[in-house]
């Protein structure tokens, strides 16, 4: 059962949040932490105020998978508005450029497409929480500033388009971590002769969360104005299961105490250098470790206390 004192409640799991349009997702992290009385909270990635979707929020000791949902790949539904550039590359920035958009069809986008699927290298935005000696990229922006930035190497898996007409159209996009829809959208644009920039973006999933899974503001705060914070705790997501892709250890109660320790162990299983998520022997979810390939195991993130 959770402890209460002044400082808030020590509750672990991840709330998987759909974000509102309009609000950042520290602001969406600062609300679901009240809303909670959680001691400890983080998030797994921004997500830029005009977007909305998945916003996976790790509450307590599963604030040490944070990280690691991070690096996890991610799908997006993407609307694009032709023929006008703007600062931010979305709706909420100033326009820069209107430029007239030559005629096009769905074969012409799609084979555009086509061409941005794979690994490449992206140049990340000026808007964006990348950081230049210390200090945020769009924060430089917004002085009109502009520095020099390195490509990043990403990689679009797919690229479904899922409307299209004369001004827009609009893609669901699954990609690598790291990846800017926004400067996506624009490099698009340009393929077509335009230029291009974002009205509507929505994150459909992130690691193994999708829609489906996620909560609004309004449900959580009903539930808080009720009172019920045992409801909310019901919306919680045990932390052993944020990274189904990672292979399960059961340890022995000698090896489980060796772990926790920080010390590393031999077991049977064999795998190819896997990172891997940890269990005691009452089955509890201990915290994440490292595989080498002669099974040798080392403990990467351990929870304090099991959840």
């Amino acid at each position: 059962m959770a402890r209460r004192n002044k400082k808030g409640r020590d509750i672990t799991g991840i709330v998987v949040v759909d974000k509102p349009s309009g609000h950042s997702s520290n602001h969406v992290l600062q609300q679901v932490k009240r809303l909670f009385d959680a001691k400890k909270a983080g998030h797994t990635g921004s997500l830029d105020p005009l977007a909305s979707g998945v916003l996976p929020i790790c509450l307590g000791e599963a604030t040490k998978l944070s990280g690691y949902l991070l690096e996890a790949d991610k799908e997006y539904a993407v609307t694009c508005k032709l023929g006008v550039t703007t600062d931010s590359g979305d709706a909420d920035g100033a326009v820069v450029e209107e430029q007239a958009v030559p005629e096009f069809d769905e074969t012409q986008l799609k084979q555009i497409l086509e061409d941005f699927i794979g690994q490449q290298d992206q140049v990340p935005p000026m808007f964006s929480a990348l950081k230049h000696q210390g200090q945020p990229l769009y924060k430089l922006a917004r002085q009109g500033k502009e520095v020099e930035r390195k490509a990043r190497r990403i990689e679009i898996y797919a690229i479904e388009l899922l409307d299209c007409n004369q001004d827009s159209f609009t893609l669901s996009v699954r990609c690598s971590k790291g990846t800017y829809i926004r400067t996506l959208v624009e490099d698009i644009s340009h393929k077509l002769g335009t230029g291009g920039h974002v009205t509507m973006l929505r994150r459909t999933r992130v690691a193994g969360y999708a829609l489906s899974d996620a909560v609004s503001l309004e449900q959580l705060s009903e539930s808080r104005e009720r009172g019920e914070l045992a409801a909310l705790d019901e919306q919680l997501e045990a932390a052993e299961d944020a990274l189904p892709d990672w292979p399960v250890i059961n340890l022995d109660e000698a090896a489980s105490k060796t772990l926790s320790f920080g010390q590393s162990i031999q077991v049977e299983q064999d795998y190819e250098c896997a990172n891997v998520r940890l269990f005691d022997q009452n089955e509890k979810f201990m915290g994440l470790g490292e595989m080498s390939p002669d099974g040798v195991v080392k403990p990467k993130r351990l929870f304090v206390a099991a959840v």
